[in-house]
C-alpha cells in the first residue's frame, strides 16, 4: 500500500492556490447615534414618568395586561419582603436559642456542683454523729398515726366535734376528757 498525499512545496516551484476573490461590503460603517446634552432635573424628573410611560406602551403592544404586570411584581416584592423576615426572625431565634442553652449549661453546671456538696456532706454525717456521741440505731421504729384522734374530738355521724363550752371538756367514745387529755 503506498500512500498518496499532497506535499507543499516551497521555493521557487508556483502554487496552485487561487487567491480569493474580495467581496464588496454589504453593511456600511455604522452610523453614530446623535448626542445631546440632557440635564439632571429633567432627566430625574422625566426618568420614572418614562418609565412608567414605556411600561404602559410595551403592555398595551403585548397580550400581557398592565394588571397581571403588576400584580406579579407586587407579589414578587411580598415574597422577598416575606423571606426577609422570616430570615431574620431565625436569626433572631437563633441567637436567643443559644443564650438559652447557655444558660441551661450554666444552671446544670450548679445544680451537679450543689449535689455534690450535698453528697460530701451525707457522707460526713456519720462520723459527725458518732463525734457528737449517737450510736447508730438497731432497729426499725415505726407509728401508726391512722387511728389517731385528737384529744377533745368527737366524731359522729354528722362529721361535727362536740365540745362542752363550760369547762372545754370533750367526749369521744363515751370517755370524757379535759383539755390535759386526762381521762376521768
Amino acid at each position: 500500500m503506498s500512500s498518496h498525499g499532497r506535499t507543499i512545496r516551497s521555493g521557487s516551484s508556483r502554487s496552485n492556490a487561487v487567491p480569493a476573490p474580495s467581496r464588496p461590503s454589504t453593511s456600511a460603517a455604522p452610523v453614530r447615534p446623535e448626542l445631546h446634552v440632557v440635564s439632571e432635573s429633567a432627566s430625574a424628573r422625566g426618568a420614572v414618568a418614562n418609565g412608567i410611560t414605556r411600561l404602559v406602551v410595551w403592555t398595551r403592544s403585548r397580550s400581557t395586561s398592565l394588571i397581571h404586570i403588576v400584580i406579579a411584581a407586587v407579589f414578587l416584592a411580598a415574597t422577598l419582603v416575606g423571606a426577609l423576615v422570616l430570615r431574620t426572625q431565625m436569626v433572631e431565634n437563633s441567637f436567643e436559642a443559644a443564650s438559652v442553652q447557655a444558660n441551661i449549661n450554666t444552671l446544670t453546671q450548679d445544680v451537679e456542683e450543689d449535689q455534690a456538696k450535698l453528697d460530701a456532706l451525707e457522707s460526713s454525717l456519720p462520723a459527725k454523729a458518732e463525734e457528737m456521741g449517737m450510736v447508730l440505731q438497731q432497729g426499725s421504729l415505726s407509728i401508726d398515726l391512722s387511728g389517731y384522734q385528737a384529744p377533745g374530738t368527737d366524731t359522729s355521724s354528722t362529721g361535727k366535734t362536740k365540745t362542752n363550752a363550760k369547762n372545754g371538756t370533750g367526749s369521744t367514745d363515751g370517755k370524757t376528757t379535759s383539755q390535759e387529755g386526762n381521762t376521768q
